[in-house]
C-alpha cells in the first residue's frame, strides 16, 4: 500500500469492539488503549492531554504556547493533565511555537485512489515538495468519522494547515475541528463561502464544449446529462443553453436526455436520441464514462464517429479518451492545477487575509478525433 495509507488499530472498551484509524507513520509505540491508563513504554502526546483534559487539541496547542485566549480554568485543567501525564515538550512543540513544522495535511474522499483526480495530490505535492514542505494525505472514503480523526491526527502532528479536497465538485460540510489551522477547499466549497476554494468553471466548460461542436458546423446538437442534481450537472448544462443562444438556436427539450452517469445511462441517451424523427448531428455528454457508451449505441446503429455523429465530453479521463476509437474530444478537469493553487495559497496564506478567494479555474479542451 502507499505509504500515506492508514491502518485500522483494534481497541477494546468494555465488551465492545471498535476500530480507531491510526496513520501508517506513526510509530510502533505509539499504541492505542483503552480508557484513561497511558502505556508506560510510548511518547506521551498532546492528544494524550486533550483526552486527559477533556478538551481539543487546538485548545492543549495554545495553552503550550502560552496563547492568551484560555480561560484560567480550562489552562489549569489543561496544565494537571500534563503534570499527572510526564509530558515532555520535544521539537515538535518548538515547530508549533513557530509555525514551522514544514508539512501540510490533504483530506480528501476518494481522489487518492482515483487515478485522475489524484493529480490534486500531485500537484499539491509538488509546491509542497519545492517548499521544503511534507505532505500528509488521508484518503476517507468519505467516512465522516473517519474523516474527523484524521483531522485530529494531522492536528497533533502539528500541520501548518489542510487542503480539503473532494472527488465531485460539491457543497460540503467540515469536521468541526478542521479550522484550527488554515484550510483551503479543492473541487468543494461550503455554503457561506468562508474559506478560499478552487473549483472548475463547469458552466464555461460546457459552453466551450458546444460552441466547439457550433464551430464545426452543427446546428442540431443532443446534451446526455447525469441525472443527479449537483454543480457540474447543473453548470453544464447552462453552459450548453447559453452557448446555443449565443449562436442564435433555440432550446430543445428532446434533444437533452438524462440518465446515470455511466457508460450504460449514455448508451440508453444516445439511443433514445437516435431514434428521434430529427436526430441531432452531434452530442455533448456529460462525462466521458457516459461518451463510451453513446459510442456503443452510435457503432451499434452502424453510424461512424465523427462523419455521422460528432462526439464531445467533459473530465478527460486519460485512460478512457484517449483509448476509444477515434479518440474523443474532452473538456478536461484541470485536477493538477487546482493542486497546485491550493498549496501555494495555503503556504502562503499563514499570513492572515481578509478575504476568502473563489476561485474557478478554466477547463481546457483537449482535442482529439471525435469531432
Amino acid at each position: 500500500m502507499p505509504p500515506w495509507y492508514f491502518r485500522r488499530n483494534e481497541v477494546t472498551q468494555g465488551n465492545a469492539a471498535w476500530r480507531h484509524p491510526e496513520f501508517a507513520f506513526r510509530t510502533a509505540d505509539h499504541a492505542v488503549l483503552a480508557g484513561d491508563h497511558m502505556a508506560r513504554n510510548r511518547n506521551i502526546t498532546i492528544r494524550d492531554i486533550a483526552q486527559r483534559a477533556g478538551v481539543g487539541i487546538g485548545t492543549v496547542s495554545r495553552v503550550l504556547n502560552n496563547h492568551p485566549n484560555v480561560s484560567m480554568s480550562t489552562r489549569q485543567s489543561v496544565q494537571e493533565a500534563i503534570v499527572e501525564l510526564g509530558y515532555r515538550r520535544r521539537a515538535a512543540a518548538k515547530a508549533l511555537r513557530t509555525r514551522k513544522s514544514m508539512a501540510i495535511g490533504l483530506i480528501t474522499d476518494f481522489i487518492a485512489v482515483t487515478p485522475f483526480a489524484g493529480n490534486v495530490i500531485c500537484g499539491a505535492q509538488d509546491v509542497a515538495w519545492r517548499r521544503d514542505h511534507l505532505l500528509l494525505v488521508v484518503n476517507t472514503n468519505a467516512d465522516s468519522i473517519l474523516e474527523e480523526s484524521a483531522t485530529e491526527n494531522m492536528l497533533e502532528r502539528d500541520v501548518e494547515g489542510i487542503i480539503y479536497a473532494t472527488m465531485w465538485h460539491r457543497e460540503v460540510t467540515l469536521p468541526d475541528n478542521i479550522r484550527e489551522v488554515p484550510v483551503v477547499l479543492v473541487n468543494c466549497f461550503v455554503a457561506d463561502r468562508s474559506l478560499p476554494s478552487i473549483v472548475p468553471d463547469e458552466r464555461r466548460g460546457g459552453y466551450e464544449a458546444t460552441e466547439h461542436l457550433l464551430r464545426n458546423g452543427h446546428r442540431r446538437i443532443g446534451f446526455i446529462n447525469h441525472n443527479v442534481e449537483i454543480p457540474a450537472q447543473v453548470l453544464r448544462w447552462e453552459g450548453y443553453r447559453k452557448a446555443l443562444a449565443t449562436g442564435g438556436l433555440g432550446y430543445d427539450d428532446e434533444l437533452v436526455v438524462l440518465r446515470r452517469s455511466e457508460p450504460s445511462g449514455g448508451y440508453e441517451a444516445m439511443r433514445q436520441l437516435l431514434h428521434l424523427p430529427q436526430p441531432p448531428t452531434a452530442v455533448f455528454c456529460f462525462n466521458d464514462r457516459m461518451a463510451m457508451g453513446a459510442y456503443d449505441a452510435i457503432k451499434e446503429c452502424g453510424l461512424k464517429i465523427p462523419q455521422d455523429m460528432a462526439v464531445i465530453s467533459y473530465d478527460n479521463q486519460e485512460l478512457l479518451a484517449a483509448n476509444l476509437h477515434p479518440g474523443l474530444t474532452s473538456m478536461e478537469l484541470p485536477h493538477y492545477h487546482m493542486g497546485r493553487w491550493a498549496a501555494e495559497y495555503l503556504l502562503d496564506d499563514l499570513r492572515d487575509r481578509e478575504v476568502a478567494p473563489q476561485i474557478m479555474l478554466e477547463c481546457p479542451l483537449i482535442e482529439r478525433q471525435s469531432v
